[in-house]
């Protein structure tokens, strides 16, 4: 009897589901486990501090359509979340009442109950991309002739030149890296473990050997690609110093050139993938070095045309419409007339 009203009680799921069935089912990185983990949190604390319920009082069917909108309007009117936030913990909320639901039938009617609760519409964002190729040229090359520039370096150019998103550049082991006569090869491990290569072109390819000469003598397999010393210790770099040191360089690079007011990490991957798609590569090519799931993405996200085609698709000559007509008579004594002197 007091397993069964244990059964019932919210919360009493969350271990397997947060470790086994988002690791191994879901194949969840340790970032997607840490938003789950934050989600749940931070629920379980509206249901203790703000409806006063605690923990082992609260059941699945407490947690009604109502009580769910509620939890949705408090993160984004009361702690002043933006809607993308608010909306991926309401996404936790309904991912793990589904997950329960599949293992007792019985709680499927609260399941489906919250899932009606709508998310909210999320505004457009728009992620800027470095238009002028001169002004991305010298932030690329902004880092110092230094051992620490040369590093600095590396990190840049294979986020813009692999269009690797920055989890997934700070997560490479040197084992990752496949050296021929020709270029460097690299196995990515993406988004939901989803592995991809991506072959670096040539400046990048001399850029990277040099940093192994310099960083990875050795040429250990386990070895963090991009790393950092803390007190002798050698550690993988966090993406807080990647963020800073870019912030740095484009704060430089911006005195002489135009760039963007912000850029990121992923300022660079974007950039890559419009440039191509600019430049006329296939979607589905771009789709596949990107690590996305279908061209749709690649398409919502990257498929910008420059300002340069913009200009001649305006000023392409369009036979549908007629020429204006001329107001005025070429013929001055028929002007003399019309005006009157």
């Amino acid at each position: 009897m007091k397993q069964k009203i244990i059964d019932h009680l919210f919360f009493c799921r969350t271990h397997d589901y947060l470790h086994v069935y988002i690791p191994q089912q879901q194949n969840g990185t340790a970032n997607t486990l840490a938003t789950y983990k934050a989600g749940l949190h931070s629920f379980r604390t509206y249901v203790n501090d703000i409806a006063k319920i605690p923990t082992n009082k609260f059941r699945f069917q407490d947690c009604s359509y109502d009580f769910l909108l509620d939890y949705r309007n408090f993160l984004h009117d009361s702690r002043n979340l933006a809607e993308r936030t608010a909306n991926n913990r309401l996404a936790v909320i309904k991912s793990y009442m589904n997950y329960a639901s599949a293992r007792d039938v019985s709680l499927q009617q609260y399941a489906f109950a919250i899932s009606q609760v709508p998310f909210y519409t999320e505004p457009k964002i728009h992620q800027p991309v470095i238009e002028d190729v001169s002004a991305l040229g010298a932030l690329l090359a902004m880092p110092p002739n230094t051992k620490k520039g040369l590093r600095d370096k590396v990190i840049m150019s294979v986020l813009y030149d692999g269009a690797t998103r920055l989890e997934e550049l700070l997560s490479l082991k040197i084992g990752d890296l496949n050296q021929n006569n020709d270029d460097i090869r690299i196995r990515i491990h993406g988004k939901g473990n989803k592995e991809r290569t991506i072959i670096l072109g040539t400046k990048t390819t001399a850029l990277v050997r040099q940093y192994l000469m310099e960083f990875h003598s050795e040429l250990e397999a386990n070895t963090p690609f991009i790393y950092t010393i803390i007190d002798g210790v050698q550690k993988c770099m966090s993406k807080r110093n990647v963020q800073k040191l870019m912030k740095k360089y484009a704060d430089k690079a911006r005195m002489n050139h135009e760039l963007p007011k912000s850029v990121s990490p992923h300022t660079l991957r974007r950039t890559r993938g419009t440039m191509l798609y600019r430049d006329g590569v296939p979607l589905e090519a771009i789709s596949i070095m990107l690590g996305h799931s279908n061209t749709k993405t690649t398409r919502d996200h990257y498929s910008s045309p420059s300002f340069e085609q913009m200009r001649a698709i305006a000023n392409k000559k369009n036979e549908a419409i007629p020429d204006e007509p001329q107001l005025w008579p070429d013929d001055e004594e028929e002007m003399t007339k019309i005006l009157g002197f």
